[in-house]
């Protein structure tokens, strides 16, 4: 036994999480390496001397591969009638509960098949099957969708020289709120604890603008978001960037964005440098900054206590504050054409699904 096979051993000999077979396969050998006798070694791990010999014949074939290794025709054989996979694949896919619910659940299935929850689930393993599990999405049915996912990609892949890109959204409703209760600290073994029940203290709407290259996040927040809110954050945005960089602001489409007051001044020759970019319907995940709303709320205001709107929108101050200290931007990956792809895809399946509900 090599020191390497020795070390090898020794971690399976003291996993948790190994199979038990692998863990006193490998107890047995460490023993053996030790000098043990085949017959003392078999009464510690509870076999017969005959398995010891088999484990260390099979040890010196394989190494610690062969260790807790089932060989091919032996172990316990299945016990499931012919066709009972197949049954609980169909009924997973294609049928419901008799109660009306809306998917099946191992014990729920067991019930209907006879057989044990434990192999539901090992059936459903086997078949990366997760019944309990739902993904949302949507589909933009913007007319302009490939056209405006063209653009902002573009952008995001290969901004424009000379040219400050900024990504633009506004997180309304932020609500300051107060638990109604205390919370208990974290400690050993038991996670912190806050109530599931709140006091509202008001709300505050969050406008934040992303610089794609930096990370920086130019914010500023106002009671509400109609068109003068946004026109005095462009007005921000604005003072931020340097005279003779163009500015180019990926956004919504929401009305607010293009009120005639905004379009106005856009329109001033001051601001010919100014690019407005606008996502696709049902595309809120093409806008880069809604990455960052999701750092703030995980890092910051989920578990944050508020007992007034003053004191939330000093947290998020503050917080936006640190971020730009050391600011970090997210990259963007994805090709125009891969999301084209992926978006026909669900087109084509939606269209199918149609197609079977309509007939």
């Amino acid at each position: 036994m090599s020191d390497t096979q020795r070390t090898e051993l020794t971690k399976m000999a003291s996993s948790s999480v190994l199979p038990y077979r692998q863990v006193i396969q490998a107890k047995a050998l460490l023993w053996a390496g030790d000098g043990v006798a085949n017959e003392e070694i078999a009464r510690r791990c509870e076999v017969d001397s005959d398995t010891v010999r088999r484990w260390r014949k099979r040890f010196t074939e394989n190494g610690t591969d062969g260790v807790g290794v089932i060989a091919k025709g032996r172990g316990r054989k299945p016990s499931l009638p012919p066709g009972t996979v197949a049954e609980v694949l169909r009924l997973t896919f294609h049928e419901r509960p008799e109660d009306g619910s809306t998917h099946w659940s191992t014990r729920t299935l067991a019930a209907r098949m006879g057989i044990g929850k434990d192999t539901v689930a090992k059936i459903w393993a086997d078949h990366n099957l997760k019944p309990w599990k739902v993904d949302t999405f949507k589909i933009s049915n913007d007319p302009q969708f490939e056209e405006k996912l063209l653009d902002v990609v573009g952008l995001y892949l290969n901004p424009p020289a000379r040219a400050v890109v900024f990504s633009y959204d506004e997180k309304t409703q932020c609500q300051a709120l107060d638990r109604t209760q205390p919370s208990l600290p974290m400690t050993p073994g038991r996670a912190g604890t806050m109530t599931h029940d709140y006091k509202r203290h008001g709300t505050i709407d969050l406008f934040a603008a992303m610089n794609i290259a930096t990370g920086e996040v130019v914010t500023d927040l106002h009671k509400g978001h109609a068109g003068a809110d946004v026109l005095r954050f462009f007005k921000q945005i604005d003072k931020t960037v340097p005279r003779g960089l163009g500015v180019h602001v990926v956004l919504d489409n929401l009305s607010a964005h293009s009120t005639p007051a905004i379009m106005k001044w856009l329109g001033h020759r001051d601001r010919r440098r100014w690019h407005l970019h606008f996502t696709p319907t049902s595309s809120s995940w093409l806008n880069i900054v809604e990455r960052w709303f999701k750092e703030l709320t995980d890092k910051r205001l989920r578990r944050g206590v508020f007992t007034s709107v003053a004191d939330l929108t000093t947290a998020i101050t503050t917080w936006a504050e640190h971020w730009n200290k050391d600011p970090k931007p997210f990259i963007w990956k994805a090709t125009a054409e891969q999301i084209i792809t992926k978006v026909q895809r669900g087109r084509d399946t939606l269209n199918q699904i149609k197609t079977q509900t309509d007939h």
